[in-house]
């Protein structure tokens, strides 16, 4: 029974294994091109502060490179046996044998004259391409192959011409299997050249000998080469012909014992590729045209056994399917070892590479984000007791404030109160062109009032003003050293540049112009002892008023009742003569009757004063009162004289201290209270200053405040992200440890 190439054939092996690992290839590109956008991201974005570095991207980006080209030399990786021997062994029969069809052209003499590759097609006809060219030439029959090769005189020995059959008409061809075979090892000597190009990555050798004749130097000595070129090739030796054996059964066994010493001499021994107890596992007896012609048959409907075929063709068929089953078994193992183990230690060395970046990143990002996580909560710390100790300090700063307002409310009031009762020195230190005449005077009272402002202004600041300077210094310094702590540091060391030391200039505006702009002077010679100065002096402004106006209304009746009463039986004569008389009398009367109603409005004794003056009027006498009235005349003459202007001026001077006063005592607590809303002003200037800067520090901080939060977001971000390329790159791990195990390590 001719055994049929289906599903168990142990090339599937190598189809399997091959889209195994092309398909962890496939994952483990997509997931490095993953990779390495990430860390391009991530290195780019200045705000996560190089948490990959510029080396991890070009190291990452040159490893999707390399896989690139592992996978698409994985796409063209196949099985690769190449058929060596002396012309006319029967190489290109063996080959048609597997194939089993007439795929390469062979018969008797030199029919191979160059190498030839058969793999498999998906088209429905067979093409062949020559060397450095991708032309297509369509061939549809052996003859015509063989036609081909014979016309084309530039074909040597060492190009190779590939033939591609269709996958339909060969199943051999459907598993990733390419036949080569080779010119005679007899007709060159470039066996190195031929070893380089065509050999290096073949997965099997098959040395197909001639069983009529034993193994030649040459053969030989190419598998030397070969072996020197790789580490222990997998080698075949086929004895073809071996039906030629049937015509001398009786020495059979014993040239096949020869056969088989010398070949397993040959690959133990010489060539050392395989033990002694597998050796004879590698050595065949085939016909390879008989399995032809049979297979050729059976594919007609035929029997495989039909025609002229010597003693014994079933065990030479059975030994060639065994030949089959053998080297499909080793080539198959053989070939995803060769071709895959290289490749996956190469994406295992690379996935554990890109897992150390990523875990690499993501620790950094791990031990930022931890950082970050710290420092804001520092600087939530650091806002909420700004904000609270700047609510405090403004409390007490205001109570400060509040009392250092008093204090200078207290001490301009005290400080002005004792300047107004100096205000008669002040106004006697004044000196200046004097005349009553309305011009003069009006300028003279101008300078005096600039005068007084002047010299209190300077007096009051030299009572209070170093002291309140004193005071609003120190406590602008106590507001400094209070808020310095809630300041940036950067801040905190030009504080003194944001509050200039400057010093507190105080203004005492007393506005005297205004203030005294009604004054009116009385510089009018006034006698001492006249009686409107008198009513004056005893009964004060007010009260002497009303008694003069009494005196003025009441006066004409008096004296008419007067001169009735003198003279009762006086005739006309009495009459004429009284006017003289008239005028002392006047005066005198005037005198007692005032004083009389000067009684009657202050003790309403009229009727007493009025009876002790007629008493004392008539005790006096003429004479003294003669005296009185000298003196009072050459007091009044006197007083007359030396009213000057000098003392004018001195009477103006004194009217004016007594109308300032007045006036200055009522802007007493306007002035000091004018005086402590200036030091309020200045010093909640400076607090609201001082404050602008703390503001300035809370927005710094819930600006940092918000920029760590999104710092510590993007970094939680990439956390993420690495630790889930991380999970992908063990997951990759695992895939490439379970082929491993499966197909490069099937018995561990």
């Amino acid at each position: 029974m001719d055994l049929s190439h289906g599903d168990s054939s142990p090339l599937k092996r190598f189809v399997v294994a091959k889209k195994k690992i092309s398909e962890v290839f496939d994952q483990l590109l997509v997931y490095v091109k993953e990779g390495s956008v990430f860390v391009e991201e991530t290195c780019q974005n200045e705000a996560l502060e190089n948490i990959a570095s510029l080396e991890q991207q070009v190291q990452i980006q040159a490893y999707a490179n390399k896989l690139q080209t592992i996978k698409d030399v994985l796409a063209r990786r196949h099985m690769k046996v190449a058929f060596f021997g002396r012309t006319s062994n029967g190489k290109s029969t063996v080959v048609n044998a597997m194939l089993r069809d007439r795929v390469l052209p062979s018969g008797m003499g030199h029919t191979t004259n160059c190498f030839l590759s058969v793999e498999g097609t998906d088209t429905d006809h067979a093409y062949l391409k020559t060397e450095g060219s991708e032309e297509e030439k369509s061939i549809k029959t052996v003859n015509q192959l063989g036609h081909a090769l014979h016309m084309d005189q530039s074909l040597d020995a060492g190009c190779l011409v590939r033939v591609f059959w269709p996958k339909t008409k060969c199943a051999l061809l459907r598993d990733d299997l390419v036949l080569v075979d080779s010119p005679g090892t007899d007709v060159t000597t470039q066996l190195d050249s031929w070893i380089d190009k065509f050999c290096l990555d073949a997965d099997v050798f098959v040395l197909v000998a001639n069983s009529e004749s034993t193994l030649m130097n040459t053969e030989k000595h190419f598998f030397h080469k070969v072996n020197e070129k790789l580490s222990k090739p997998n080698i075949f030796i086929l004895n073809n012909r071996w039906d030629a054996s049937a015509n001398e059964p009786e020495y059979m066994k014993d040239v096949r014992k020869q056969h088989t010493d010398r070949c397993v001499k040959f690959l133990v021994e010489e060539l050392k590729v395989v033990g002694r107890e597998q050796a004879p596992n590698r050595i065949f007896f085939v016909s390879a045209k008989e399995v032809l012609n049979s297979r050729m048959q059976r594919a007609q409907g035929m029997p495989e056994s039909g025609g002229a075929l010597a003693e014994g063709f079933q065990e030479r068929l059975k030994e060639f399917q065994n030949f089959e089953r053998t080297f499909e078994e080793c080539i198959s193992q053989s070939a995803v070892k060769t071709k895959f183990e290289q490749h996956t230690i190469s994406a295992k060395q690379i996935t554990e590479k890109v897992r150390n970046i990523m875990d690499a990143i993501n620790i950094e990002a791990a031990e930022k984000r931890a950082a970050s996580l710290a420092d804001r909560d520092n600087q939530i710390d650091r806002l909420d007791f700004v904000r609270n100790q700047l609510n405090l300090l403004i409390e007490d700063i205001k109570k400060k404030i509040k009392a250092v307002t008093a204090e200078v409310e207290s001490k301009v009031s005290i400080a002005m109160g004792e300047e107004i009762c100096r205000l008669n020195v002040l106004v006697q230190e004044f000196h200046s062109d004097f005349h009553p005449s309305p011009h003069v005077l009006k300028l003279y009272k101008s300078e005096l009032l600039s005068h007084i402002e002047e010299g209190m202004g300077k007096n009051l600041a030299f009572r209070c003003s170093n002291a309140i300077n004193a005071s609003v210094q120190f406590s602008q310094k106590d507001m400094i050293e209070s808020l310095q702590p809630l300041l940036p540091p950067a801040i905190q060391n030009q504080i003194q540049m944001l509050v200039p030391s400057r010093k507190f200039d105080l203004s005492y505006d007393l506005n005297c112009a205004t203030l005294c702009s009604d004054f009116q002077e009385n510089i009018e010679f006034q006698f001492s002892l006249g009686w409107t100065a008198l009513v004056n002096r005893f009964l004060g402004p007010t009260n002497a008023k009303r008694a003069l106006m009494l005196v003025d209304k009441n006066f004409p009746v008096m004296q008419v009742t007067r001169s009735l009463s003198t003279t009762p039986s006086s005739g006309p004569s009495s009459l004429a003569v009284a006017p003289p008389q008239e005028a002392a009398v006047t005066h005198e009367e005037r005198m007692m009757f005032m004083v009389n109603n000067l009684a009657s409005l202050t003790s309403r004794t009229s009727m007493s004063a009025v009876i002790v003056g007629g008493v004392v009027w008539r005790t006096v006498g003429w004479r003294l009162i003669a005296l009185s009235v000298s003196m009072y005349g050459l007091l009044y003459l006197w007083e007359k004289l030396t009213w000057t202007t000098k003392a004018k001026e001195r009477a103006l001077k004194r009217q004016f201290v007594d109308y300032a006063t007045e006036k200055l005592q009522l802007i007493v607590s306007f002035t000091s209270a004018n005086c402590s809303h200036q030091v309020q002003q200045e010093m909640a200037t400076t607090f609201a200053r001082l404050c602008q800067q703390v503001d300035l520090t809370q927005r710094e901080l819930e600006g940092e405040i918000s920029r760590l939060t999104a710092k510590t977001h993007t970094l939680e971000i990439v956390q993420s992200h690495s630790k889930t390329l991380r999970h992908k790159a063990t997951d990759l791990e695992k895939q490439l440890q379970v082929f491993t195990d499966q197909y490069l390590n099937p018995h561990h």
